[in-house]
């Protein structure tokens, strides 16, 4: 009884949470961590191993989604320039984060959680704003860099917090590096196989065909870099995320793909990952003291931070789509509540430090794409704002 009530919570959140977010003008994913949280604090969401399941293969699938709206052409054909500033932008976002840290005395696990990026909503963002949007691509481009490095970091720490700094650390370390040099050289071979023999793309993915020949092929390849992360006991979103780019750089004549793959994703896998999250959060602990302060205080250093670091794109910018390009990166929903859930198991943070992650993570996803929308819709009369 108890997984069929889950089954119909599922089902109620999914159909109706579209429309709460038309009528409240909350995005969708804020949305369905909240009606998660009401749900599981009423009884009506629980744990249940299937739900869990389903949780994580929507994070996972997520991952891979972004990982399909990376183009490297697009690292080899930008300027060196933007790439560069690129890098300055990350390392002045940990530099700020740290000194945010050791001045006001926080939990060290916040080096890795302040600078962590994820274009996981970002690429929510594409539903509503246009490819062409400046800020955006350069938030994707810029993201896809600090993501690398955040899910590089996330490996180590999730290795070093489970199983503390010993040989399990070096063969992560190990593993990791092997896997990095093997996909490049991957991508290589591909792309020279590719190059000599064109018509191999097509017979992997026909144009048209009525058997989903390049659904079935992009899943094979997701699960197979799952398994394969699995085995080397490496952190899983980084191998959807890989398995997004390699669909993106080599099949790139099957423009309807990322469409047909994102409408499976963010209608169903996707928004069960967020209720998910939202069932972990206990409503009641809202009224525990220093909780929501706690939370604010998280929220307001990872927005600060990323404006201070993003004013390096200051000549290409305008200081309105600085501000955007600084918010959009504001809310690595996926990786830090991945990274809370780590220390939270290892017993590195205790539970107080784990719900306000959660809801932090809940407030920059409101407080983002709420502001995102309203700075994006004042006219930019003065090129300044």
């Amino acid at each position: 009884m108890h997984e069929i009530i889950i089954i119909i919570t599922i089902s109620v959140i999914l159909s109706t949470s579209p429309f709460f977010s038309k009528y409240l003008h909350i995005p969708t994913p804020a949305i369905e961590i909240i009606l998660g949280s009401f749900c599981a604090y009423f009884g009506f969401l629980g744990d249940n191993e299937l739900f869990k399941l389903l949780a994580e293969v929507g994070f996972f699938y997520l991952m891979f989604m972004a990982g399909m709206e990376v183009d490297l052409r697009i690292f080899f054909n930008k300027k060196r320039s933007v790439i560069k500033e690129g890098i300055v932008y990350l390392i002045f976002l940990y530099i700020i984060s740290f000194v945010a840290i050791y001045y006001l005395n926080l939990n060290k696990i916040l080096i890795i959680l302040l600078p962590m990026l994820s274009v996981g909503l970002i690429l929510a963002l594409y539903k509503d704003y246009s490819k062409d949007t400046k800020w955006l691509n350069l938030s994707m481009l810029v993201g896809t860099m600090g993501e690398l490095v955040s899910i590089i970091l996330l490996t180590f720490a999730g290795a070093a917090l489970e199983f503390g700094v010993g040989i399990h650390l070096y063969k992560a370390i190990i593993y990791l590096v092997l896997f990095l040099f093997a996909t490049i050289a991957l991508f290589k071979l591909l792309k020279i196989l590719f190059w000599w023999y064109p018509e191999l793309k097509t017979f992997l993915m026909p144009h048209s065909d009525k058997e989903e020949k390049d659904i079935r092929l992009s899943m094979a390849i997701f699960f197979l870099m799952i398994a394969l992360m699995l085995f080397l006991h490496l952190e899983i979103a980084f191998g959807a995320f890989i398995a997004g780019i390699f669909i993106n750089t080599f099949f790139e004549h099957k423009r309807d793909l990322p469409h047909k793959l994102s409408s499976f994703g963010f209608g169903f896998l996707v928004p069960i990952f967020f209720i998910y999250i939202g069932s972990t959060f206990e409503l009641g602990a809202l009224f525990s003291k220093g909780l929501i302060l706690n939370a604010l205080l998280i929220t307001f250093l990872m927005i600060g931070s990323r404006t201070l670091a993003s004013f390096v794109f200051v000549k290409i910018l305008t200081i309105k789509e600085i501000t955007l390009f600084a918010l959009s990166h504001s809310m690595p929903l996926t990786l830090l509540i991945a990274v809370a859930t780590i220390a939270y198991n290892s017993k590195s943070i205790d539970h107080f430090t784990y719900l306000s992650f959660v809801l932090a993570s809940i407030f920059e996803v409101i407080l983002v794409m709420t502001s995102i929308k309203i700075i994006n819709s004042i006219k930019n009369k003065y090129n300044l704002i």
